[in-house]
């Protein structure tokens, strides 16, 4: 759902897109989004069902982005950077960023096939490097560390195929036959039959794939319904299963390297990374009451809510909106800025101005800059996500302009 020219939402009765309808109109936008980002959206909202693993990748920074797109624009369709954040709209599962090295060290240890495609003398290379200091919060320490798991993770990474199948067979017999007590009974943030069962799952869909190793170095995180997590440009991850909602700068970039026959590209991916590590309780984010929104509740709930998903990019932000019960309301206040809402359960009808129109889930509405909306239920519940962009003029609740 934006302007982005890969696919262009499009007006469903007059069939005209909705980036012909901004450059027409630039009132919809907003002066000050339109001085910055032109006359198109500068968001990108999605919507995924994911029944099969996504392919392990990252999304390169604006720099290096505009790079890309110079030297190969067939696989890098455009020069903007991807930072994107994911909210969970039932239970999900995926990898995201690199895990604390004390959990890489540890699986080097207990996954004899991971140490072995790797190489004793790499693997032993980044023990003794980070062995000591792996929580150190120096910026001296921290950057050898890093650089410690860039060479860990190319190593890794650029092992020939034969190699991997090789040592990928070692490991799913190992899952299968160990259960509990994989990878050493697994480490402090997933257990070993965990593990295990995820070993298996991604075996059957991408059999022997790389992906099988990477994801001893990266968190194994879980969302549950309305968690969501922040992808920075640079962020290594893949996505594993559930529907979620996803809102990104206009960016169609992927650098990938594992679960996937589309191309990837190792030398890119393992030279662009940020190799920060961290749990994954750092990435996940907290979304806070939405307060330019007006809730007219009815006397059968008091349930009704809107929260702010609001990560730290100018890009985009995201409200989740609740109305629980015929006849809830939500009345969203102006913005300087555009907005894009979908409705992912229930039914009700938007209003702008004297115009309604009917509501019912997979629906989708542009909302331009200025317009007050109203949104309201005519079902037990009415669920909607609103992404917008708004440069300043109000505060928003975590302080930023």
């Amino acid at each position: 759902m934006g302007t982005h020219p890969s696919l262009p939402s499009k007006d469903v009765e007059t069939q005209r897109s909705l980036l012909d309808l901004i450059q027409d109109n630039k009132a919809l936008m907003s002066t000050e989004v339109s001085k910055k980002y032109g006359e198109k959206l500068p968001f990108l909202f999605k919507v995924l069902s994911i029944r099969k693993a996504l392919s392990i990748q990252a999304h390169p920074n604006k720099k290096l982005a505009e790079e890309l797109h110079r030297k190969d624009p067939k696989n890098y369709p455009d020069d903007n950077h991807k930072p994107e954040m994911t909210i969970a709209v039932t239970p999900f599962d995926g990898l995201c960023g690199f895990r604390p090295l004390k959990e890489i060290t540890h699986f080097l240890a207990t996954v004899p096939s991971l140490r072995k495609l790797i190489g004793e003398d790499a693997a032993k290379e980044f023990e003794d490097a980070v062995s000591g200091r792996e929580t150190s919060s120096s910026a001296e320490e921290t950057a050898k560390n890093k650089k410690a798991l860039q060479a860990i993770f190319s190593a890794l990474m650029t092992k020939d195929k034969s190699s991997v199948l090789a040592a990928a067979k070692e490991l799913v017999a190992s899952a299968e036959k160990e259960r509990e007590s994989f990878a050493g009974g697994g480490g402090p943030a997933n257990g070993g039959k965990e593990l295990a069962d995820l070993v298996i799952r991604l075996n059957g869909q991408f059999e022997g794939d790389i992906g099988l190793f990477v994801l001893f170095c990266l968190n194994y995180v879980k969302l549950e319904v309305g968690e969501a997590m922040f992808l920075k440009a640079d962020d290594i991850h893949a996505y594993l299963s559930g529907d979620i909602i996803e809102c990104m700068a206009s960016s169609d970039n992927v650098v990938r390297a594992g679960f996937t026959p589309k191309f990837q590209d190792i030398p890119t991916l393992t030279s662009m990374l940020t190799y920060s590590y961290a749990p994954i309780s750092d990435q996940k984010m907290k979304p806070v009451d939405y307060p330019y929104v007006t809730l007219n509740r009815t006397a059968y709930s008091s349930s009704s809510s809107a929260i702010l998903y609001d990560p730290p990019i100018e890009e985009f932000s995201v409200v989740k909106t609740e109305l629980n019960g015929e006849g809830a309301k939500a009345t969203f206040e102006a913005i300087e800025g555009p907005s894009v809402v979908i409705c992912t359960a229930g039914s009700g009808s938007i209003s702008v101005g004297p115009k309604t129109q009917q509501v019912k889930a997979g629906h989708v509405f542009f909302v331009g800059a200025t317009a007050e909306f109203i949104l309201e239920s005519d079902s037990d519940s009415f669920t909607t996500f609103k992404a917008f962009c708004e440069l300043s003029g109000k505060e928003n609740a975590n302080g930023a302009s």
